[in-house]
């Protein structure tokens, strides 16, 4: 009889070539949506508060997969996650493309945006535990080129979005055309994708006596769970403050039109697939923290370039310098979080859903300060998160095995918290036997 098992697995290239497929495409469906911010706002005469209302129905949707994803992912496995994270983003963009174009308003699009959301948090789990695992088979640094692959990808959709708005295009036909593509060739690509649990069987090498077992709400209670949530929510802030801000911030704050206001983020993403491109060497050579902590002062200069200089192309420096910035910090996250890869699932998902408070509290917030001060005046909110990024740096040194592969610094897991293993306390413990963890 033929076993999952014994069929022949997908090659260790093939998996990660798989992984840079799904990474890319996710960012590219994101940037879809954000490129025709521009032209959502003006179907709905929308001001900025309610700009800001509407994207936080994104951000719903995407707590509601995080949320699912930990019990997804850690059951049925990544590949299946992303399955059903692709069906959710080509639900959620039809309609909402349908809902811009027809007219049928503000509550239709903000539903939409929900399901659209809701895939997006699901793949981005499910992408993350699959790439770690793929980062430790391939022995090297590599987290943050599919990070840079998904900026590749949002580089593309804003480049998309910018030319779609110059020339006019609904919005209806932009989305339908290019999510069904993406979706299709996402589907296929995840065939290729290993089994992340069966592969930590055999790399995850426990010294410990007896390996303390906790649920998967429990991870929420180590002290470098929740520091390394606070890295990524800070960089989640930079980055996602871009994407939902900058274009209406370049229109609103420096006079540009609609199209230069989405070229800038198009600025803005190239930035950002630069970092992470060069980071990785950097962060085998330095280490996590070092890079993290310059990575934060290089957003915080750029930031500041765009909010207080009154000019269009030393706006545009600051824009790139900010995108250096922002552009390691959530890939580390990731990669610290699934340092022991027993518990990867439960902690990517942990930390995914602390970085994921920053899509959801920061558009209205941006938005209702943004009616007051101005939307450049907004992002000076932005200041204090990246700070407490930079601050709380040291929670993602590499550890155990990520320590001993890289040369950093750090034994054990978690800064002498015990090393965990993973129970799904969902499942029936009779079925938590015969050698394999249950997850």
């Amino acid at each position: 009889m033929t076993t999952p098992s014994s069929r022949t697995a997908p090659s260790t290239g093939a998996w990660i070539t798989a992984v840079f497929v799904v990474f890319t495409l996710s960012g590219l469906d994101i940037a879809t949506w954000l490129g025709r911010i521009p032209s959502v706002r003006d179907s709905l005469d929308a001001s900025t508060f309610e700009m800001g209302l509407l994207v936080l129905g994104m951000a719903v949707g995407s707590i509601g997969g995080l949320t699912f994803a930990g019990h997804i992912v850690a059951k049925l496995g990544a590949r299946r996650g992303v399955q059903v994270a692709a069906l959710c983003l080509t639900a959620g963009m039809v309609f909402a493309g349908l809902a811009v174009t027809l007219g049928w308003g503000f509550a239709a699009i903000w539903i939409a945006l929900i399901a659209f959301g809701f895939g997006n948090g699901l793949c981005d789990v499910s992408m993350n535990v699959s790439g770690a695992a793929a980062e430790k088979a391939g022995g090297r640094t590599i987290m943050p080129l599919f990070h840079a692959a998904f900026s590749l990808g949002t580089l593309a959709g804003a480049g998309l979005g910018a030319l779609t708005e110059a020339l006019g295009v609904p919005v209806a036909w932009h989305f339908i055309v290019l999510v069904v593509l993406t979706s299709a060739v996402m589907l296929v690509a995840v065939n290729r994708f290993q089994d992340e649990h069966r592969f930590e069987e055999h790399v995850a090498t426990d010294t410990s006596p007896v390996p303390t077992q906790v649920s998967r709400w429990q991870v929420w209670a180590q002290p470098s769970t929740l520091l390394i949530g606070v890295i990524v929510l800070g960089m989640a802030l930079a980055e996602g403050s871009a994407n939902d801000w900058l274009p209406l911030a370049m229109i609103d704050g420096h006079g540009l039109d609609n199209a230069a206001g989405s070229a800038v983020l198009t600025v803005f993403l190239a930035a950002m697939t630069a970092g992470r491109v060069a980071g990785s060497p950097l962060i085998d050579r330095f280490g996590r923290v070092p890079v993290l902590r310059i990575s934060a002062a290089v957003a915080v200069v750029g930031l500041g370039m765009l909010i207080y200089v009154d000019s269009v192309p030393v706006a545009i420096v600051g824009v790139v310098l900010w995108g250096l910035g922002a552009s390691l910090g959530f890939p580390m996250g990731m990669s610290a979080a699934a340092d022991d890869p027993r518990t990867a699932a439960l902690r990517v998902s942990a930390v995914a859903t602390i970085g994921y408070v920053a899509f959801l509290a920061g558009p209205p917030l941006i938005g209702f300060l943004g009616e007051h001060v101005g939307l450049l005046g907004a992002l000076l909110v932005v200041f204090v998160f990246i700070i407490a990024a930079g601050l709380a740096s040291g929670a993602a040194r590499e550890r155990g095995a990520a320590a001993r592969a890289t040369g950093g610094g750090g034994e054990g897991y978690g800064g002498g918290e015990p090393r965990l293993q993973a129970e799904d306390t969902m499942t029936d413990p009779a079925s938590s036997g015969g050698g394999r963890d249950s997850r």
